[in-house]
């Protein structure tokens, strides 16, 4: 087996594990644990929980490699391998019920800076519908056991998906942005999680996706399922505070990049 097919099982087995405790403590109910950059930017126990459970067992697994996790210290590593994770991508959802939330883990070559790395492998599991997507660099994408590819024609306009930050004063920043990219759609999703929304893309639900303001663990798995789908990714504005990041089939991605990449 190839190290990024093993890098791949490794991510799949933590994120299954991890999805299912915390679906466990969505049953049981949540508790808000803090705000981040506002009061509508929550993190739960279980994010903490959640990204503790795979910090552990990816340490038990491969005791050198760097972690870049969205609610814990980052750790550089000795190995060159960084594993860069989201417990609960979509923590809104969660914490009021919705089932669109899901565990994010890839592993990358390089540094923490997504500008720096090479993606090798990723999984995002939605515990809540039971279904991991799966990518290893030059391995394909997969969901289950089927192969994706991302849509190819988008005769009736493409079918996109977007998501707004939680500061009140981008909104109107991100509306236009809507506004613009609308010429070009069929129909527009905000659904609150962006690794999904990029897996949905490489499963060919979704045309394109663009979103200003991701971290890194937001969409460092997704986007490799994306690219290993046949899709094109692309981060524009990556000095800015906040960068965008573009992703589609090739024709919807460059057609977005165009209206986009003045916004």
């Amino acid at each position: 087996m190839s190290a990024d097919l093993e890098l791949v099982d490794l991510a799949a087995e933590i994120a299954r594990e991890a999805g299912e405790l915390a679906r466990r403590r969505r049953d049981e109910g949540v508790h808000l644990a803090a705000t981040k950059s506002s009061l509508a930017d929550i993190v739960t126990d279980a994010d903490r929980e959640v990204e503790e459970l795979i910090r552990t067992r990816l340490r038990e697994a491969r005791p050198g490699d760097g972690f870049l996790g969205e609610e814990s210290d980052a750790d550089p590593g000795v190995t060159g391998i960084t594993w860069v994770v989201d417990p609960i991508d979509g923590t809104v959802n969660y914490a009021y019920g919705i089932p669109a939330y899901c565990v994010s883990i890839a592993a990358v070559r390089g540094s923490a800076d997504p500008q720096d790395w090479d993606a090798l492998a990723a999984a995002v599991f939605a515990p809540a519908v039971g279904e991991l997507f799966t990518a290893s660099r030059g391995g394909g994408a997969w969901l289950g056991e089927r192969r994706l590819s991302v849509t190819t024609e988008t005769p009736a306009g493409a079918l996109l998906a977007t998501g707004f930050g939680y500061d009140p004063s981008t909104h109107d920043g991100d509306l236009a942005t809507v506004r613009r990219v609308m010429t070009m759609a069929r129909d527009l999703r905000r659904a609150g999680s962006a690794a999904l929304d990029l897996s949905y893309v490489a499963a060919g639900r979704l045309d394109g996706y663009f979103e200003r303001g991701l971290k890194p663990w937001d969409f460092a798995a997704g986007a490799l399922i994306v690219e290993e789908a046949g899709g094109a990714v692309t981060r524009l504005d990556v000095e800015s505070a906040r960068p965008m990041i573009v992703a589609g089939g090739i024709d919807v991605h460059a057609r977005l990049l165009e209206l986009l990449e003045d916004s």
